[in-house]
């Protein structure tokens, strides 16, 4: 009796929408962890547990809550921090206290220039500013110290030469064309004016390193060049003790003079 043969069942062709719904199904899981993670809410954090718990079967291991690992840690301000500010304000205030006693100093140097109203004194936010009419120390177009001048500067030096702040040495002019051999215009003139006040102040102990001469020409005028009295004003080498510190200060006038 001849055996009867089976027929092979046919290949199934719907197989792979079980992998395609298992990957559906983590991607789902995927994305809910993702939204549930992008905001600290707690219940946001349960939706995310309920799904892993449907997809996966159980929780995950044992973690910290989302919003403890997510939420930034305040810092707390270091005692360190407020030491260190309290450093600074006696700084400042070692500083001002500094700059007002060479003011003082100073002034009392240039005693009978100020009281003539050839010198003024200022204090103020860049450091200390020593104004002198160019009248007492050149002759007009020249840029050779007068002999009475050296010896105001003098004292100048010696107020200033055991300090430690660095000095500018401003030249200005008015606005009176010049043309010399020796001095084709008021740059140069007032570049060797200050350049003569830095060079008598190196001979008298002050530190070279601490020493810049500048000439501004007319450019910086502070009265008006319309009269005979504003350009005689504006004629004047100027002396910059500057601040160690960058703390903006109240101006304060110490001496006067015009």
């Amino acid at each position: 009796m001849a055996r009867k043969r089976y027929e092979e069942e046919p290949e199934s062709q719907e197989r792979w929408l079980v992998s395609y719904a298992d990957f559906i199904t983590l991607l789902f899981a995927f994305f809910v962890v993702m939204y549930a993670v992008s905001s600290v809410n707690d219940g946001k954090v349960k939706v995310a547990s309920n799904a892993l718990t449907t997809a996966f079967g159980r929780l995950p291991s044992a973690a910290p809550p989302v919003h403890d690992r997510l939420a930034p840690e305040l810092p707390l301000l270091p005692r360190q921090s407020i030491y260190r500010s309290r450093l600074n304000d006696n700084a400042i205030r070692r500083e001002k206290e500094q700059l007002t006693t060479i003011a003082r100093d100073l002034l009392t140097a240039l005693a009978p220039l100020a009281s003539q109203g050839k010198v003024k004194v200022t204090q103020g936010a860049r450091g200390i500013t020593v104004e002198i009419n160019a009248s007492v120390l050149f002759a007009p177009g020249d840029a050779k110290l007068s002999a009475p001048s050296t010896e105001a500067l003098a004292a100048v030096a010696q107020v200033l030469k055991d300090d430690l702040h660095a000095i500018q040495v401003e030249g200005h002019t008015d606005n009176v064309p010049i043309r010399t051999a020796l001095y084709p215009s008021n740059w140069e003139l007032s570049s060797v004016r200050a350049s003569s006040v830095v060079r008598l102040f190196i001979d008298n102990g002050v530190a070279p390193v601490r020493l810049t001469a500048i000439g501004h020409g007319a450019n910086r005028p502070v009265e008006s060049n319309d009269t005979p009295e504003g350009r005689l004003r504006n004629r004047r080498v100027q002396l910059m003790i500057m601040s160690n510190l960058p703390d903006v200060q109240r101006e304060v006038e110490i001496g006067a003079g015009r």
